[in-house]
């Protein structure tokens, strides 16, 4: 029988938001393969919910910035026994060059490891063009842009970014509301319209709503290929 136990520990820099932080365990847990408690990956959770907004900080440019905050979570999940990191906020990753000098340890980046995703599914379809399904944060920071573009894929985004972000707050406030599952069921249909070969969803909140995208429609979820990602190095 094959030894599913011996996992190496992963950290998670969570609270952003802390529905999004326990949405990601899910799915490394249903993601590892396991008979029983000591199969599974152990996590070191820091949900901290206190981080500064990265709305404020990145979109407003009113707010603190996070990256200290962020830094410091990141060395307290290394001394705690964390051999890698994980953070389930894509917005947050415009500090993962922040985090990743703060520690010896490696950052699964879920931005980059999504941008080798698309790029290995897109292969031969004849297209290049990505839509992405996130907070404005990352347009205005490029940071889907500069992981994507490095790989001669292009990004597409909804025209409307105030109401993607009003669906990202609505989930928020409110979890799983048919407002916010509307607002994304049409950033979709216009993603898909203007020809992109395959639409990530590049936000946790929208992650657990992400079946709101029409099911005909190439999807892939930032948070899956982070999970994924997560259970894979933990087995290695």
């Amino acid at each position: 029988m094959t030894d599913l136990s011996a996992k190496r520990r992963v950290g998670i820099l969570g609270g952003m938001g802390p529905e999004a932080t326990v949405f990601l365990m899910s799915r490394i847990i249903a993601m590892t393969p396991a008979h029983d408690d000591n199969d599974h990956v152990p996590l070191l959770v820091d949900n901290n919910t206190q981080v500064p907004s990265r709305i404020k900080a990145l979109i407003e440019g009113t707010g603190e910035d996070p990256g200290p905050v962020l830094a410091d979570m990141a060395r307290k999940l290394e001394q705690g026994g964390a051999e890698a990191l994980a953070m389930a906020c894509n917005t947050a990753h415009h500090y993962a060059p922040l985090i990743q000098a703060a520690v010896s340890i490696p950052l699964l980046n879920m931005v980059e490891l999504t941008a080798d995703a698309a790029a290995k599914s897109l292969g031969e379809s004849g297209t290049n063009r990505v839509g992405v399904l996130a907070s404005p944060a990352v347009q205005l920071t490029g940071l889907f842009d500069r992981y994507f573009g490095a790989r001669g894929l292009e990004i597409v985004y909804p025209s409307d970014s105030d109401a993607l972000l009003a669906c990202i707050k609505g989930v928020k406030a409110r979890g799983d509301n048919p407002q916010s599952r509307q607002q994304l069921k049409r950033a979709a249909i216009e993603l898909h319209e203007a020809g992109v070969g395959v639409i990530v969803v590049g936000c946790s909140e929208l992650s657990i709503i992400n079946d709101a995208v029409p099911a005909e429609f190439t999807m892939m979820d930032t948070l899956d290929v982070l999970a994924k990602a997560v259970v894979t190095f933990a087995s290695s």
